[in-house]
């Protein structure tokens, strides 16, 4: 009877330190898959022209801010910031971890054919995944969000499009910056996309970033077997005019 009682105490104990190290990635073992990465949302074609359209000649320029309330954040429509990581878990293999939050601000400066500047802040604490014990353990690991709250992108070579684009074209290019994460600055290219959808500018951007280079130690527990150095960050953010 005291060895049986032994083992059902030594199987509670293996149950709570797989819950406390391992909850990172419970969500992936019982939840859904990752949603898809980051894209622009489709617009309809047979939309009729717009002001926009006809202001076409007048340009682009002025100050644009990002709209934090328009769209849905389980859609992926709204602007959001947010993280994608390939991790191996016992049991289940290999599994995409993703983390975002609609928690974003900032604004970009448009001059004739070219964005002059652009700054955007994401606050790190609402990141959001499938499960929230997985979002509490990365406020004091891994991302250390009690810590370093915040992220930033900033640019620092201006982008050039070549032309004013029309309604609905999309443009691709590559926005040099710096980015802080994890209260550490390094230099970046971001993949970017863009296009005008009324009066709104939609872009999406995406970087792939080594977790040693911004001084983060990935998180691993009974569960997480591991994760991989290299995360991608992805970038959603729809501009209004200020």
């Amino acid at each position: 009877m005291k060895r049986k009682t032994r083992v059902v105490i030594g199987v509670a104990v293996v149950l709570v330190i797989a819950l406390a190290a391992g909850g990172f990635a419970l969500w992936q073992v019982f939840g859904g898959s990752a949603p898809p990465p980051v894209a622009l949302n489709s617009v309809s074609s047979s939309a009729g022209p717009t002001a926009t359209d006809s202001a076409a000649s007048a340009g682009l320029d002025g100050t644009w801010t990002i709209d934090a309330t328009s769209g849905s954040l389980a859609e992926g429509t709204s602007s959001f910031a947010g993280y994608r990581v390939k991790e191996e878990l016992a049991g289940t293999g290999a599994n995409t971890a993703v983390g975002r939050t609609q928690n974003v601000s900032g604004s970009m400066t448009v001059d004739g054919t070219a964005i002059t500047a652009m700054q955007v802040t994401v606050d790190m604490t609402m990141l959001q995944s499938d499960d929230s014990r997985r979002d509490e353990r990365l406020r004091t690991d891994g991302l250390q969000t009690d810590e370093f709250p915040t992220a930033t992108f900033t640019l620092t070579q201006p982008i050039e499009v070549g032309s004013v684009p029309k309604e609905r074209q999309t443009i691709q290019a590559v926005a040099v910056g710096d980015l802080t994460l994890h209260g550490v600055t390094r230099s970046v290219q971001v993949s970017v996309q863009a296009q005008r959808n009324g009066d709104e500018i939609e872009a999406i951007g995406s970087v792939d970033v080594a977790l040693t280079d911004y001084g983060i130690q990935a998180p691993t527990g009974f569960l997480v077997l591991s994760i991989a150095n290299t995360g991608t960050i992805e970038l959603h953010l729809l501009f209004q005019r200020a």
